[in-house]
């Protein structure tokens, strides 16, 4: 039979608890309607639900339907619990958001909208209580100005009116339209499916009225998914039975899966013991189940909310974050650390609650959405656990990040240990989140190693050094390590790790980041200046004002701290007419950085969890090293950093191209030398000569001793630029119209050549014409462009540069058309390629990249020459 997954959203008292009691009731899987009010609904099961009147945890139900299995998932309404409504939507086929219909789409509808969206979910929409007084028309517009223009009156299903409105955003559906003036179902559930339309039911839930015209909807146009073969999975909840079972709920995506499977986790292998379909509070125990079921598995110790199992893929992050974080105090008498364990279990059904623990200071934090989430908690942890907690005020949870790019260094080598890493930290684009990545060569470092390292670098939460709060939007890179053939052990890279990135952030500028909230008020007319002085009074941004009728439409966006309870305070002023919609947007550096950081006092150096000195060893005894003198006792070279923390120097301003910075003067005789060290590392001699031939072993000689091949680094290309442009007809051409284009064109073209052939491309233009010009170094994608200081030509920067690199044994090659320039080289013993032997070798390079594309059927034939490039780029300029 086939299978579909729908989520009940609304916001809180909009009647969706209600509405799947309905559902339930007449597709047949009830006998009797359950109330809220009467605490007797079938899915509000849980003692604290029924007490207070609100769904807080999520149910689900099956319903069995002639040509269908229909299962509804309810889920909270009040906005506290938006994170547990958040986590069910990866695994919904479509979703079903409930609307009061007399009081309209609230701030909260528009944060499950915007959640929607995310996650592409097909929405159908059913307006509750309309058996009070509500202008319908009006109420169909104010959905289409709020949250979609794409909304359907299904009441009006069959009519010309229907169809165009259905039709017309998509092509083919309007062909259809205009050719038969009707759509198929086939092609209306295809566009509901891609969500380029939004069915709208309207009715009474609690009268029963427009319940089976949603129920027929569903079975007609919900999606209709397709499963793969192999099993897939994915975890949405984590709970534990009235035994204290752990259960993992999930939805199967592919394939099947029975009892007693075993599946693989990145700790080892797990057995399913049991598969429970429930309904309601009851459940099934099949022996197997089938792609769309949504189960609870037992006998899973390491799944966690949001994983994906067998062939399933990652993903997205979840979107709404908790930026309050509360401290418990526990009972007096009561030992934190026996406690723990147990409040971990509630970390694992909710992540977002964030459990913190300190040693040092015996302190448990978590992370809460509002008060009503805090009250629930206490008594969660009281009936569970019988402890009687409360919590402190809450305190914004911060982030920290990094100015510049920084080195950071850590050694472990107690007697019979040995570990040194560095790691190259460098800052990313706000949001970006910690990127992890390796730069390191695993000649000079194993990769075994590395990739440990990078396994001790994602396995916990790194902390900064102003406040210990969460590090954030940076990259961390492996650029060099060390370890000990015999004395290296895994857990020693992890001490290693965890001191370099410590030790970097010591010696970085920290940035302080606070967490903003991004707002969607709509307010009446008259408030709407008192609106705006709020938010400017919070230190917020609003953008244009947008009047919809009687209303204003605000959209802004504020900092947590001071936001505090403005919804309360907006409720009072428009005398409960206002409406605020408000999500974590992201974190902005914080403008009281200094004030901030003493309250906290928090004191890096002090932080027995997060060491940044380094631990040497010396007399056959480990002895302690502060971080700032780490250097000093580091076995491993530092990485070169110019002036702005950046490496490998980029350069100049002036006639450059891209992301250039100007070089700092050096003396001329000493310039080219430290140009080289600072783009490519230190220069040290490899031998570049063949090694002397082995001699023949003889009676009396030992064994032959193994010949080891001296390492030949990579090839080095020198491109005297414009001698290539002037001497390419199509180049030549294209100078003529913008030189800065025939530049550009011809670092294009090595930037190509140097991918496939892997050398070092350096291209060189003449610049001592430029007044005051000191010369310049930059990267452009994979290739070193350099621009000459004032008063020095390019044929002047190539002989000193093979010269250098010929002396330390590099393989040269140049290409010029100065046929005295190639005398000169010949000379240093560098290699000369004149411009048109460069040229037959970059078409010959790009011939071969073109037939490997035209025999994968990447590339059409004909097409990706270098005359067709410079055609098109002499016709842009035209």
């Amino acid at each position: 039979m086939r299978k579909l997954t729908a989520g009940i959203l609304a916001h809180v008292d909009a009647g969706k608890t209600t509405l799947s009691e309905a559902l339930l009731y007449r597709g047949g899987a009830l006998r009797a309607l359950g109330r809220v009010d009467h605490a007797d609904a079938f899915l509000d099961n849980d003692a604290l639900e029924r007490e207070r009147g609100i769904t807080i945890f999520l149910k689900q139900a099956v319903l069995p339907l002639p040509d269908l299995e229909l299962t509804l998932i309810d889920t909270p309404g009040h906005v506290d619990f938006a994170a547990e409504a958040e986590r069910t939507l990866q695994v919904l086929d479509c979703a079903i958001l409930v609307i009061s219909a007399p009081d309209g789409p609230q701030g909260h509808t528009l944060t499950l909208w915007r959640l929607l969206e995310r996650r592409n979910v097909p929405v159908f929409l059913f307006l509750n209580k309309m058996d009070q007084p509500v202008d319908r028309a009006a109420l169909l517009q104010k959905l289409k100005k709020s949250l979609s223009p794409d909304m359907l009156d299904m009441g009006d299903y069959g009519s010309e009116a229907f169809w165009e409105s259905a039709a017309l955003g998509d092509e083919s559906a309007l062909a259809q339209y205009l050719e038969t003036g009707a759509l198929d179902s086939s092609v209306l559930r295809r566009l509901i499916s891609e969500r380029k339309c939004f069915p709208c039911f309207f009715g009474s839930a609690l009268k029963l009225q427009g319940v089976d015209e949603l129920l027929n909807g569903l079975t007609e146009f919900a999606p209709r998914p397709q499963w793969g073969e192999d099993f897939a999975a994915r975890v949405y909840k984590i709970t534990r039975d009235e035994r204290g079972a752990r259960l993992t709920h999930v939805k199967i995506t592919g394939g099947s899966l029975a009892v007693k499977t075993t599946l693989d986790f990145p700790g080892g292998q797990e057995k399913v013991d049991q598969i429970r379909v429930y309904s309601g509070a009851k459940f099934t125990a099949p022996g197997s189940v089938e792609a769309g079921t949504v189960c609870a598995l037992a006998g899973l110790s390491s799944t966690f909310p949001g994983q994906a199992l067998g062939a399933e893929e990652s993903g997205p992050p979840p979107a709404l974050e908790p930026a309050i974080a509360y401290r418990m105090l526990l009972p007096e008498g009561v030992n934190a650390s026996a406690v723990l364990p147990k409040l971990r279990e509630l970390a694992e059904e909710d992540p977002q609650l964030h459990l913190e623990w300190s040693p040092a200071l015996g302190q448990i934090t978590v992370r809460l959405m509002g008060k009503i989430q805090a009250e629930v908690l206490k008594r969660v942890i009281h009936d569970r656990f019988s402890l009687d907690i409360e919590f402190t005020e809450g305190n914004i949870v911060y982030k920290e990040t990094i100015r510049r790019p920084v080195e950071g260094v850590g050694h472990f080598e107690p007697l019979r240990h040995y570990a040194e890493i560095h790691l190259l930290i460098e800052p990313l684009p706000a949001g970006a989140g910690v990127e992890l990545g390796t730069a390191c060569s695993e000649d000079d470092f194993a990769g075994n190693w590395q990739r440990l390292v990078l396994t001790h670098l994602a396995e916990k939460v790194y902390r900064g050094v102003l406040t210990g709060s969460a590090l954030t939007d940076v990259r961390i890179t492996i650029v060099s390590g060390r370890a000990h053939l015999k004395h290296t052990e895994g857990g020693d890279f992890r001490q290693a790790t965890y001191r370099a990135v410590r030790q970097g952030l010591m010696k970085a500028e920290s940035i302080l980041l606070e967490p903003w909230y991004s707002l969607h008020l709509e307010v009446p007319t008259e408030s709407f200046g008192r609106a705006l002085t709020d938010i400017q009074r919070m230190g917020g941004e609003a953008g244009a004002p947008e009047t919809v009728g009687d209303e204003t439409v605000i959209e802004a966006s504020v900092p947590a701290a001071s936001f505090g309870d403005y919804a309360s305070e907006l409720a009072a002023y428009t005398k409960g007419h206002g409406r605020i919609s408000c999500a974590l947007s992201g974190y902005r550096p914080c403008p009281n950085q200094e004030a901030v950081v003493k309250a906290i006092g928090y004191d890096p150096e002090k932080d027995l969890d997060d060491p940044p000195g380094s631990v040497f060893c010396a007399h056959g005894a480990g002895f302690l090293v502060p971080w700032n003198e780490v250097s000093n006792y580091m076995h491993l070279p530092a990485l070169k950093l110019n002036e702005d923390g950046v490496p490998f120097v980029p350069a100049s301003s002036g006639p450059t191209p891209r992301e250039s910075r100007p070089l700092a003067p050096l003396e001329a005789d000493k310039e080219l030398l430290a140009i080289f060290e600072r783009t490519y590392g230190p220069i040290k001699s490899r031998a570049f000569e063949p090694p002397p031939r082995p001699r023949r072993p003889g009676p009396d000689s030992a064994s032959p001793r193994p010949v080891e091949l001296p390492h030949q680094g990579p090839e080095y290309l020198l491109v005297d630029g414009y001698n290539m442009i002037f001497a390419w007809d199509e180049l030549n051409a294209l100078s003529k119209l913008d030189l800065a284009s025939a530049r550009t064109a011809l670092a294009d073209i090595l930037c190509n050549y140097q991918g496939f052939r892997q050398n070092r491309v350096i291209l060189v233009f003449d610049a001592y014409k430029v007044p005051g010009g000191a010369g310049s170094v930059s990267k452009y994608h994979n290739i070193h462009i350099v621009y000459t200081k004032e008063a020095e030509t390019a044929d002047a920067y190539i002989e000193k540069a093979s010269y250098q690199l010929t002396k330390e044994h590099r393989r040269v090659l140049v290409a010029s058309a100065d046929f005295a320039e190639q005398l000169i080289i010949l000379g240093h013993g560098a290699l000369r390629m004149s411009a048109q032997e460069l040229r037959m070798e970059v078409e010959k390079v790009n011939g071969e990249i073109r037939d490997i594309l035209e025999r994968q059927a990447l590339l059409p034939r004909g097409k990706g020459s270098m005359r067709e490039a410079f055609r098109k780029a002499i016709e842009d300029k035209h």
